[in-house]
């Protein structure tokens, strides 16, 4: 029984930006209606918490459904190494008989449709005139938000900031030979997001970046770097001020940082989530109200997008005769 294996370079050529916006933004509302099964992912540390294994398996129905599970190893300290910091597979099974289908590299998944994600919830609430953006960070997933933002909003002005300015610069001439764009490299973190209504952060940081008074009128942020429950990226006011959207409301509840630490704080409770992304996109729950707002999507990163990714790459593999087929499986002999 054949099994595709899917290389992290088919996988960026199979599931270019503009692709993966809509295939997120079709699984995101598949799980608003009630058609997934979406366990809470259990993550194994390592001692001293150097590194983890997270396990994210689920269900996506539709014709036809899926399962599957991501398995990714997270290692933050790798930024200055020659490894991503997310590493693993993506394991496709049909819903039959159970048979596995594919594997796929998860790091190009994990980036391509972490910001693709992004876009969904940018398009979706930052104001149409939106396009002066701010990115904190300049690792793989500035890389992939950029091409998100250029795709879903008319971006007139780019600033970076990265801890190391050196990555920063590296990204900004990179980045800006690709997309055929200016980036200006900015010094501080207040600097990049003086008056940009769009902010994307997209650090390994575990103590904030953003600070709420920062942040002008009528933006719209997209806290993306931090995952866990003891670190975050956006200071408490920045939360308080925002009208708050998340991928998974669980999720959140039980892993964002970014929510839990102004939570403890008391400087805001759950109602101060507006809603999942999901039920924005089926009208459900209400978006940006006042062309003031300060919108914030959090994301946490959800095991149906990954499937939902994967399926897409998955189909186009066969159509196109790209992957490795390995003769995996169940068959009874």
């Amino acid at each position: 029984m054949n099994v595709l294996v899917i290389n992290g370079m088919e996988v960026a050529a199979l599931l270019p930006m503009s692709d993966a916006i809509e295939v997120m933004a079709d699984a995101l509302q598949t799980l608003a209606r009630g058609d997934a099964i979406l366990p809470l992912r259990p993550v194994m540390w390592l001692p001293d918490r150097i590194g983890a294994l997270g396990m994210m398996p689920a269900y996506l129905g539709g014709e036809p459904s899926i399962m599957g599970l991501k398995v990714v190893s997270v290692f933050p300290g790798n930024r200055d190494t020659p490894y991503d910091s997310h590493q693993g597979a993506v394991m496709l099974f049909e819903t039959n008989h159970g048979r596995p289908l594919a594997i796929i590299d998860a790091s190009a998944i994990t980036a391509i449709r972490t910001a693709a994600v992004t876009g969904v919830a940018t398009r979706a609430l930052a104001r149409e005139d939106a396009g002066d953006l701010a990115i904190l960070g300049s690792g793989v997933q500035a890389q992939t938000h950029l091409a998100a933002m250029l795709n879903v909003r008319p971006i007139r002005r780019i600033r970076v900031w990265s801890r190391t300015e050196e990555n920063a610069r590296e990204f900004a001439a990179r980045e800006s030979e690709r997309h055929t764009v200016e980036i200006e490299v900015v010094e501080t973190a207040q600097g990049a997001v003086d008056g940009a209504d769009l902010i994307c952060t997209v650090t390994s940081a575990t103590a904030p970046v953003l600070k709420g008074e920062w942040i002008a009128e009528g933006a719209h942020v997209n806290a993306v770097g931090s995952s866990v429950p003891f670190a975050r990226e956006l200071d408490t006011q920045a939360v308080a001020r925002s009208r708050m959207y998340v991928d998974r409301r669980e999720s959140a509840l039980h892993e964002a940082g970014d929510f839990l630490f102004p939570k403890r704080e008391g400087a805001v409770d759950d109602s101060h989530i507006q809603g999942e992304l999901g039920d924005l996109l089926i009208g459900r729950v209400e978006g940006r109200q006042r062309p003031s707002d300060i919108t914030l999507f959090k994301s946490l990163g959800l095991a149906v997008e990954d499937l939902a990714a994967g399926y897409h790459i998955y189909l186009k593999a066969l159509a196109t005769n790209v992957g490795t087929a390995v003769d995996l499986g169940g068959a009874r002999v």
